[in-house]
Formats: C-alpha cells, structure tokens, sequence
C-alpha cells in the first residue's frame, strides 16, 4: 500500500480548507515530518503557501537563533571573559536559526528576498509583499512587544498557522507575555554579540523571561491550554495540511484573549490594587 503523496497543488487546496487566502500574512510554525511525504519537498509546502497568498501576502517564521553560548552566562547574564572572543556575533543575514523552531524557519530565512528582524532572540524572518515592513525596526530590547513583527503581525490582522508543530510553541504569545498588565514578571539581562558595520560589538539585552512561563504559578506549557481555550470559542479552525493536523487563528484575536486570559489568572485582584 503506497502513503498518499502530497504536492504543491494539493497543499494548496488544503490550506485554502482551512481558511488561508489572498493577501494574508501568516506567521507559519511547522513540523514538517508530521506532513508526510511532499512531492518536492518542504519548498513545495513553502510554495503552496505562497500560491495561496499571492505576490503580496507575506511568510513569516520565528527563527531566533543558535545561541550556543548561552547556558554559560552566569546569573547576572554575563559571558565567561575567556570566551568572549571566540562567540561569533549575530548577524541577520548569516546566522542560522535555532534548530528547535524546526526546519521551516531556516529554509524560509534562506529564501531568496528574505528578510530577517534585527533582534537576536526574538528574530523573525519574512518573504512576500511586506517581508520588509514586518521585518523593519525590531526592538533590541523587549523584542516581543510594541515594536517587534509580532505586533506588527496583529497590527496587520494576519494569521497564525501551526502545522503539525505542538501548540505551546506558538510564539505570538510571547507577544501576549509582554503585553499582559500582570505583576512579577521575570526579567532576563545577557550580553549578546552583535555584528554592526563588520565589527562585533558586545551588547546587554534586557527582555521578559521567554524560556518558561512569564510569571510563577503557570503550567509550563500552558501556551497549549490557552490556544484550547481559544478554539474552544469557535474563532479558529482546525484541519489537515499533508498528513498533519494543523491549526489556523487570526493573530489579534489570539493574542487579546491570551492577554485577557492571563490578566484573569495573574493579575492583581481589585482588593489589591489602589
């Protein structure tokens, strides 16, 4: 019995089932193994997205980057000084995305017209019509919030598409992190390496705690819980693209009902506030 085969015609079709459509900007998190077997391969699956959204919808991937350095810094966010010179810098155009984020994040980052956001940790890359505008100007500091792709992202009502990936890797709710009115949020300092005009320069970065919950007290993969919660309300869907079970929501009523959800559980009770 022979696995059915997918290609970029039937991709296509798949993600138009599910709601994708022309001019759309969708933020794409993908495990590709759970697609099955693509005729061509995942640039055919990158293909069928952009079939479906047009010369002016826009790709975007969460890429971040491989920061291999970083389980060295000491509690203060400071690099062992014996090593500084051998820590290559970021660099939007060279340095890879992190592996974890899986690999739709770098083969869309080495898209030819590629566009990639100059925040290290919270880097996004883009191709299509606004590739530059959702790429432009990333914050180094809070690179999830007010001035990132991910605001920008709601900004533009795009979508979110988890194709196969888990749902408590949806990282627009990093963005919802940010912007939730919630007390003791942990904040995170570390010296980063950045590439300017050529040279390395050493920078100190100060940004909300991405790498578990944001406050104590939440699950640690609660991202997943909320996204349930948000389906639950009917305003995303659920579907198939290849063989994975994907899912499609629209990025600013995903992250008002992420912020609202964590200002219900978090935040200050009215007995506490002045």
């Amino acid at each position: 019995m022979t696995a059915e085969i997918h290609t970029r015609r039937t991709l296509a079709a798949q993600l138009r089932q599910l709601g994708l459509g022309a001019d759309d900007a969708v933020m794409v998190h993908a495990a590709l193994r759970s697609a099955g077997r693509i005729l061509g391969g995942p640039d055919a699956l990158i293909d069928a997205l952009h079939d479906v959204i047009g010369r002016d919808g826009t790709i975007l991937v969460y890429t971040d980057w491989s920061d291999d350095y970083h389980d060295l810094l000491d509690d203060d966010g400071n690099v062992p000084a014996a090593l500084r010179g051998d820590i290559p810098p970021f660099d939007p155009a060279s340095s890879r995305a992190r592996r974890a984020n899986g690999a739709i994040a770098e083969l869309v980052r080495t898209r030819p017209g590629a566009r990639r956001s100059a925040n290290p940790g919270a880097s996004c890359a883009a191709i299509g019509g606004r590739a530059e505008w959702f790429t432009a100007d990333h914050a180094l500091d809070y690179g999830y919030g007010e001035q990132s792709p991910f605001a920008r992202l709601v900004q533009a009502r795009g979508k979110v598409l988890m194709l196969g990936a888990p749902l408590d890797t949806m990282s627009l709710l990093h963005h919802a992190e940010h912007l939730a009115r919630i007390p003791g949020k942990r904040v995170v300092h570390a010296e980063v390496p950045i590439l300017v005009d050529g040279q390395t320069v050493w920078r100190r970065f100060e940004e909300f705690d991405t790498s578990d919950p944001v406050v104590d007290g939440l699950p640690e993969a609660y991202f997943a819980t909320v996204v349930e919660e948000f389906l639950a309300t009917s305003r995303g869907v659920r579907g198939t693209v290849g063989d994975a079970a994907s899912v499609l929501v629209p990025a600013a009523g995903m992250a008002d009902f992420a912020v609202r959800w964590l200002e219900d559980r978090c935040g200050e009770s009215p007995s506490k506030q002045p």
